[in-house]
């Protein structure tokens, strides 16, 4: 099994970890023999689901930062499984075939056979990759006394018939937050900082934030707030190259990641 996740280390101090669930395209071989689409149908629904870029946001975030954040980042695609999903019925997308092990696509289309089982790929990519998040919070714990989890993602200008919340405001930035995790000062200059790009909402279209099961709802040293960045704010859609605007926005998450450190 290749490598499904790489974790780039920040400074000794950095309690900022800048996490990128959904950039990749890769499919093992293995995975991509169990689906059921051809591959001009998988090339056009990677297009869709993939927040393609974000992984190079993040590093240039991370470069240009004083302090550098940690990077943890998804080296597969969601295709294969889903790192953010719950990895049972408390998962809402469940209800469109797209829970921690995706059956359906964007349009609804059987992506799995109906007897697919999740297992060898929850045990395979998703465990795993949780327990290293885990642990990586935890050694930020220790480390700074607190973690802060910038969860970084894109989302298309047009909704995709897969989202059950597509019907609500499309700003160039959301913001997605939880109750117990995001700190009102945090999402405050955030709301702040990213007003550059242009208008931000709060959990529109897409709502919550990633923290480890572990810490979740528990634990009030880690901080969280997911980062939703509309495609054409800095990418041609649906799966382009990254526009010149590309710059600004990876210019806003290093300043949050400064304000933050």
């Amino acid at each position: 099994m290749p490598d499904s996740f790489e974790l780039v280390a920040g400074h000794p101090d950095s309690p900022i970890i800048l996490h990128v669930p959904h950039s990749s395209r890769v499919i093992p071989s293995e995975v991509r023999a169990a689906t059921l689409l051809d591959d001009l149908a998988l090339e056009l629904e990677l297009d869709h689901l993939t927040d393609a870029h974000t992984e190079h946001l993040a590093a240039t975030a991370a470069d240009r930062a004083r302090i550098r954040p940690w990077q943890f980042v998804n080296r597969m695609s969601r295709l294969v499984v889903d790192p953010e999903r719950f990895p049972d019925d408390r998962e809402e997308m469940l209800a469109v075939g797209m829970g921690a092990v995706y059956t359906r696509t964007t349009t609804g289309t059987p992506l799995r056979p109906a007897d697919f089982d999740a297992k060898p790929l929850l045990d395979s990519y998703f465990h795993p990759y949780a327990e290293a998040m885990t642990a990586l919070v935890a050694d930020r714990l220790a480390a700074a006394g607190r973690a802060v989890i910038l969860d970084v993602h894109s989302y298309p200008t047009h909704p995709l018939p897969y989202e059950l919340h597509g019907d609500g405001p499309r700003p160039p930035i959301c913001l997605g937050t939880d109750v117990f995790h995001t700190p009102s000062a945090v999402l405050a200059r955030a709301t702040e900082i990213f007003g550059v790009i242009g208008k931000t909402d709060i959990d529109t279209p897409f709502a919550g934030t990633y923290v480890p099961l572990a810490h979740y709802g528990t634990d009030a040293r880690v901080a969280a707030l997911m980062i939703e960045i509309r495609r054409d704010t800095y990418m041609l859609e649906p799966g382009g190259p990254p526009t010149p605007e590309f710059a600004r926005v990876a210019a806003a998450l290093a300043a949050l990641v400064d304000e933050l450190a």
